[in-house]
């Protein structure tokens, strides 16, 4: 857990620190020194400068961020019974749970065998409420915890005397925290804690950052007179992961996302190495990973799952057996991609394109935890575009080049909450807490306006809602201070903090039918699933989840009733957890490797085959090319779209260009996007259109579609909805959890369409619609993407009238009946087998025309 130099390795020049006598003996006992950068952070923090430390995977990171509380706290000695109440002295952040868990589990190893008089805990969400109560009263030396429980801490009453002692937060992993409304959140929580301690100092984590600045940035307070930023330690060097693309005799699918082709050659993978850490992308690829492999564990290897729906129980319980490394391999999602340190993981193996270089980096890093020794990964790409995509990534990863977004400006929803947290703690003065929270770099820029919205709003609603009593949470005193309107206030606070709004869920729990045929209570618990999934399926349908093939028996209250299913073959198929949007930067290379003979040259031949079939029939697109085709098939027609700019931009830009093609008079019936193309058919033949110029393909690709037509489709579509939602269960406007109870998806949806649709009618301005039209711009939209790909391919877009599909045109076109669109014509489905596609993309010829 924490690396060091060996014994025989040069020492740094530490003659200004003195370590106390129990590090000294320590290092000396297990043969270590402690590497230069760890000396300098310790060096900085005794100085008093908050710092950034950017390392590579096993660099000693941790030991690096803990080692100036441990030395204060070991120089301060063990508080004396009867002293008077001394608050924490190290809050550690983690972005997951287990990872604070594996942190506590790691430090408590050399705190103990140094004998140091220090007290450490983890918090988190899973920590039962009497420890959580008594760590109020009784808190650790070191508290271990997550964003949303600084939160909590933070809108308690005892808040100052809790932090009053505080001296240094360590953050870590500090490039996930940073992006997403819980790094806004978090921002917001430490300039709290910086009014409540002055002299704190922040120390963060981090092994891949972009923009090194914008973290330093993040880390301190900042000021209207200038831009403040911590210091920065960057440690070079570490041995170069050794990555490489599955090479197998199997047939590379042309789409589809399971990887099932590579099944064996992973399994072989596993046996031919001591423990194996397989990442996928969604929960729906883990739990079909992990029952492919099972089918063919005829070695009986020890194989576990882990991914967020499952019970905390059995993921503890996955967790303890990989640190003690009794697993063989372990199948998860990103629950277990960040700073883990589980055992000795030998290889990690990629199953999908990881859809970002710094995602892969951070994943890889889980491999061979030791910086001066190769971490060792392979990557399984599901289908041939995918392939593409992980030389991309694997390129990126060889130069170093990094792809995390930027931070971005601080949500309002989430300020809106952390208004409420500060009154549920203590009354405010609006002058007084505005100037603390444009002290936080994503509110830096927050005016006085909108901060008297977000106010006015936590107290009344908005002007459309202010007539309503439930919407007055709180109220301004005599003496001008704002304070939580009653006590049911801060209790429904603190049952509903935090920024992530999941799907749905409903318990899923085993049971069995007695003799009667009746289904019995109790159970086991086997984890979570979305409410929208189980409302498709009827009574004995089989699914997969848990690693097991179950049988849908029906609901019963919040729950989700299963029995074990004889069966190895599912009806259908598991629910989807979210994807990640493919990266910017990869989509360029995949661009730049399309457009550069060189470059595919390192393909394999699977691949190259299916790009010079593609090249002979149609084109490939050069990189500043915006590639079209158009084909008939059946009685419908359809086009095609080469954008490579991922899901989202591509969702967009079909709204958008059914909406035209629909003015145009060309029917469009639907469309469907994935990362790399956009399909959309109709009934009539687009390709004779185009080459009439009814519309010209300039004309209808123009950026001005994201002008009136983005509008006009915002307000006829239910996205904005969806996005309010989740706006408004942030902003506490919606309240999915009270005292013994807890809401329905569907009855917040319920609440959250009414509510919308009153304030589009009575409030357009209303500073929650403000907030969720920034969502959707920057999140389910990918406007700024869009109009940035828009703006390349003005006066380079290249139309081809093909007789038939292209090899590119398949991936998209077995997605096609999943979308449709309003407009005069009705939506049709399209389900012909992959095989009868691809042997259409074998023949034909084009028709060539070029704008």
């Amino acid at each position: 857990m924490f690396p060091v130099n060996r014994i025989d390795s040069p020492l740094p020049d530490s003659d200004a620190l003195t370590l106390p006598t129990p590090f000294l003996r320590w290092f000396a006992e297990k043969g270590w020194r402690p590497r230069a950068h760890q000396l300098e952070l310790l060096s900085r923090a005794e100085a008093g400068e908050s710092t950034l430390l950017i390392a590579p995977t096993g660099a000693g990171k941790t030991l690096a961020g803990f080692l100036p509380s441990l030395v204060d706290l070991t120089r301060r000695g063990k508080i004396p019974a009867g002293s008077p109440f001394v608050g924490i002295h190290t809050l550690y952040i983690s972005p997951l749970k287990a990872l604070a868990v594996d942190i506590e589990r790691n430090l408590m190893k050399p705190v103990a065998e140094m004998g140091l008089p220090v007290r450490i805990e983890n918090r988190t969400g899973d920590t039962p409420q009497a420890k959580r109560q008594r760590q109020r009263f009784n808190p650790p030396d070191i508290l271990l915890t997550t964003p949303e429980q600084l939160a909590l801490l933070i809108a308690n009453g005892e808040a100052e005397r809790f932090f009053k002692d505080l001296r240094y937060v360590v953050l870590d992993e500090l490039h996930s925290l940073v992006t997403s409304k819980r790094g806004h959140l978090l921002s917001l929580g430490l300039a709290r804690l910086r009014r409540l301690a002055p002299d704190l100092q922040t120390i963060g984590l981090s092994a891949t950052v972009a923009e090194p600045m914008e973290l330093q940035r993040w880390l301190v307070a900042q000021t209207e007179e200038q831009e403040n930023h911590a210091g920065l330690i960057t440690v070079s060097g570490g041995a170069k992961p050794e990555i490489s693309i599955l090479r197998t005799e199997e047939h590379v699918p042309w789409a589809g996302h399971s990887a099932r082709y590579a099944i064996a050659d992973v399994y072989a993978a596993i046996k031919d190495h001591g423990t194996t850490l397989l990442f996928v992308n969604t929960r729906s690829q883990a739990e079909m990973l992990f029952q492919e492999l099972w089918t063919i564990n005829d070695d009986n290897l020890p194989i576990a799952l882990h991914h967020g729906s499952l019970d905390v129980a059995q993921r503890r319980k996955v967790e303890a057996a990989m640190s003690e490394n009794r697993l063989r391999a372990v199948v998860a999602t990103s629950t277990l991609d960040l700073g883990i340190d589980w055992g000795d993981v030998d290889l990690v193996v990629h199953v999908g394109a990881p859809k970002g270089a710094s995602r892969l980096a951070q994943r890889i890093g889980r491999a061979n935890h030791r910086m001066d020794e190769p971490s060792r990964a392979i990557l399984v790409p599901a289908n041939r575009f995918e392939v593409m995509e992980c030389q991309a990534a694997l390129d990126a990863n060889y130069i170093g080049a990094q792809d995390t977004p930027p931070v971005g400006q601080g949500a309002l929803d989430v300020l809106a909450q952390h208004v409420l947290g500060i009154a549920c703690a203590q009354p405010f003065d609006a002058v007084d807490l505005h100037r603390e929270i444009t002290s936080a770099a994503p509110y830096a820029h927050l005016s006085w306006e909108t901060f008297e919205r977000i106010v006015d709003f936590v107290a009344t609603g908005g002007y459309a809602l202010r007539t309503y009593e439930r919407y007055a949470r709180i109220r301004k005193t005599k003496e001008g201070l704002w304070r939580v309107s009653n006590p049911m206030v801060a209790q429904q606070y603190r049952l509903n903090v935090g920024t992530i709004v999941e799907s749905p869920m409903l318990n899923v729990r085993m049971v069995k039918r007695n003799a009667r045929g009746s289904l019995g209570r109790g159970g086991m618990t086997l984890g979570k699933v979305e409410e929208y999934f189980l409302e498709m399926l009827s009574p004995g349908d089989t699914f997969v989840f848990s690693g097991k093939v179950v049988r849908f028996e029906g609901i019963r209250e919040n729950e989700c009733l299963v029995s074990q299913a004889f069966s190895f073959d599912p009806k259908v198929p598991t629910y989807a957890g979210g994807k990640f949007p493919l990266s910017t930067y990869l989509a360029a290379q995949v661009r730049k490797m399309l457009a550069d003979p060189a470059r595919r040259a390192s393909l394999p031949d699977q691949v190259r085959d299916w790009l010079a079939l593609q090249k002979d029939i149609s084109i490939l697109p050069r990189e500043d090319e915006l590639l079209i085709e158009t084909f008939p098939r059946g009685s419908r027609h359809y086009m095609v779209i080469y954008a490579f700019e991922g899901r989202l931009a591509h969702q967009t830009l079909g709204m958008l260009l059914t909406r035209r093609l629909d003015r145009a008079g060309l029917k469009p019936l639907g469309f469907v996007a994935t990362d790399y193309s956009l399909a959309v058919w109709g009934l009539d033949d687009l390709g004779n259109a185009f080459r009439a110029r009814r519309p010209p393909l300039a004309q209808l690709f123009d950026e001005d579609m994201l002008g009136d037509d983005l509008e006009a489709w915002l307000n006829e579509s239910f996205l904005l909805k969806r996005t309010f939602r989740n706006c408004a269960v942030i902003a506490g406007l919606i309240d999915q959890r009270h005292p013994g109870k807890e809401k329905t998806g569907r009855q917040i949806t319920v609440s959250a369409d009414l509510i919308y649709d009153v304030l589009r009618a009575h409030e357009p301005d209303h500073i929650l619609l403000e907030a969720t039209r920034s969502d959707a711009a920057t999140g389910l939209l990918d406007i700024g993407r869009l109009g940035s790909m828009l703006k390349r391919i003005k006066g380079h877009i290249t139309h081809r009238r093909l007789d038939h599909i292209s090899p590119l045109a398949v991936p998209v076109m077995l997605e096609i009946g999943r979308e449709a669109v309003q407009g005069e014509a009705h939506d049709f489905l399209l389900s012909e087998a992959a095989d009868d596609l691809i042997n259409e993309a074998m023949g034909g010829e084009p028709d060539i025309m070029t704008r």
